[in-house]
């Protein structure tokens, strides 16, 4: 009896050893392998699988794939880190040639267009000129002139399908050094506040945009920027007590969601650039708006100063100040006219309930997404990746005030959302608000491309924070951001590598990773690459 249980014994461990050593043990080795052997040890840990093979849904942009492990190409020169992250390949992808009904404008239309608007210019200060001469009011008279090479023409005319200016546009760098020397000839309040008219409930918990403190600016070549005045210090963050929708805006945030859009290369945010603006001599003297005039006003220390019009914040402790006429803000290009490029603005499906109290869906279900994927315009293409995008941006920049987005009607539920408005990003350096990533965290998608360039980000040879740092010293107004929210941006980003790990530790690549256009002209062999990880 006692023989029979020792045979027993034996025949089971023989059995188990067996099981483990031809089943379980090459399933873990197989698991490890197509993991990336995840760790949460450490930054330098935050890498995912290189693996070629990746479930493709129905994308309108092109699918050459490639491998994972290109973007770690590591650089060998010192010098610029932000040169050397634009010359990598990921930077360098080839775009399709485009057809004409893939851009937004073409030339004689756009030309067309702006010679009605100088001619409607023409007329309307001749009348101008006229009515003040009767009031005994002397105008200074500045002729406006469109030039078909000016850069912000050439801006409009490089918009397309696939994004607003491509990677290697030079109108780009040269509208940002004009922007901050354009002669203003016109200075007016946004079509948005004009709708106000001034008259805004002060019950309401969310005021409308227009309330905003915010000016158009026409240029005496054509151009027209919005400005946006400084409103807080740059190391002042925002108080604690404060909610998302009623926070300040500030000229720096958006100057800096510009440089960090084209990091990240969206290139969903129209050029702003800084500029130290005489708030007497280019929006006092050249306004023809009475209303706009009459909100001016000489502060005791003798500083020119205005504020905005409507209701409950029309008061002087509301109002920004030149020093003495001298005020920094940021400039941001104009779109081409709605007349000419329409736009809508669809609601954000994770928008916030801009109550004190009240809670959205999305806070409180963390399926959410699930009902998203089912419904038109997310159940299909690239509209939901490119709310992941968004939200990965905003999450970057902390701007919980994304309550909707602008699609060009043009290009149909194919073409890219613009990240307009972003002026209430960079308040609080200390504190990340990871609901903004809950697109990414419920839906458990991203973009193939995205994820390597936020990969190259991480690695050192191309920290975010340090060619961030160098791509705002360009700006005029430099420092844009402190120090702090520099740094910021790295741990945040570390946080989205996490967040996009535990998806695939969860729901595996071929469900998390989609891949999308990323062939690269700077490495002939990519094409050779592909097939072998295909």
């Amino acid at each position: 009896m006692r023989r029979d249980r020792l045979f027993l014994a034996a025949t089971l461990t023989a059995i188990f050893s067996a099981d483990l050593y031809f089943i379980l043990l090459p399933k873990l080795r197989s698991v490890g392998q197509g993991s990336g052997h995840f760790c949460s040890c450490g930054p330098d840990n935050l890498t995912l699988p290189r693996h070629g093979g990746l479930a493709t849904p129905q994308l309108s942009n092109w699918t050459s794939l490639l491998p994972l492990d290109y973007a770690m190409s590591e650089p060998t020169d010192g010098g610029s880190k932000l040169g050397r992250l634009f010359a990598h390949p990921l930077y360098n992808i080839q775009t399709p040639v485009l057809e004409p009904e893939e851009r937004l404008l073409q030339v004689e239309q756009l030309m067309e267009y702006y010679r009605r608007k100088v001619s409607r210019w023409e007329r309307h200060m001749k009348l101008y000129i006229e009515a003040a001469a009767a009031s005994n009011i002397t105008v200074t008279e500045r002729e406006m002139t469109v030039d078909p090479d000016a850069s912000w023409l050439k801006f409009h005319l490089g918009i397309n399908r696939y994004a607003l200016y491509s990677r290697d546009d030079p109108a780009i760098p040269q509208l940002l050094k004009e922007m901050q020397s354009m002669m203003v000839v016109s200075a007016d309040y946004t079509q948005d506040e004009k709708a106000l008219k001034g008259a805004c409930d002060c019950t309401q918990v969310v005021k409308p945009s227009g309330h905003h403190l915010k000016l158009a600016l026409k240029m005496q070549n054509f151009a027209k920027a919005m400005f946006k005045p400084m409103r807080q210090q740059r190391d002042e963050e925002t108080p604690e007590d404060f909610f998302y929708f009623v926070d300040f805006q500030r000229h720096n945030a958006e100057i800096a969601a510009f440089h960090l859009d084209r990091i990240l290369d969206f290139r969903r945010v129209p050029p702003v650039a800084g500029r130290l603006v005489n708030v007497s001599g280019e929006v006092l003297q050249v306004t023809h708006n009475e209303d706009l005039r009459a909100v001016f006003f000489t502060s005791p220390a003798n500083n020119t100063c205005f504020f905005a019009k409507c209701l409950y914040v029309c008061k002087t402790e509301y109002a920004v100040c030149g020093s003495p006429d001298l005020l920094e803000g940021s400039l941001s290009a104009y779109l081409p006219g709605l007349s000419i490029a329409p736009r809508i603005s669809i609601p954000n499906p994770w928008i916030r309930s801009y109550t004190f109290t009240g809670r959205e869906e999305w806070e409180v279900n963390p399926f959410f997404c699930d009902t998203i994927k089912q419904l038109y315009p997310y159940n299909s293409g690239n509209r939901l990746l490119n709310i992941i995008d968004m939200s990965i941006f905003d999450f970057l920049t902390s701007n919980m005030d994304r309550h909707h987005y602008e699609i060009f009607t043009k290009f149909g539920d194919e073409g890219f959302l613009l990240h307009l408005d972003n002026a209430r990003g960079f308040g609080k350096h200390s504190q990340d608000e990871m609901s903004i990533l809950a697109p990414l965290s419920q839906c458990c998608m991203i973009k193939r491309s995205t994820l390597l360039r936020l990969q190259l980000l991480a690695r050192p040879e191309y920290r975010l924070s340090d060619v961030m740092r160098e791509s705002l010293q360009g700006d005029p107004l430099h420092p844009i951001l402190t120090e702090p929210h520099l740094l910021a941006l790295d741990r945040r980003l570390q946080k989205v590598l996490r967040v996009v790990q535990r998806c695939v530790r969860r729901l595996g690549e071929d469900e998390v990773i989609t891949k999308d256009f990323v062939k690269s002209t700077a490495r002939p062999q990519a094409a050779t690459e592909v097939q072998k990880v295909r």
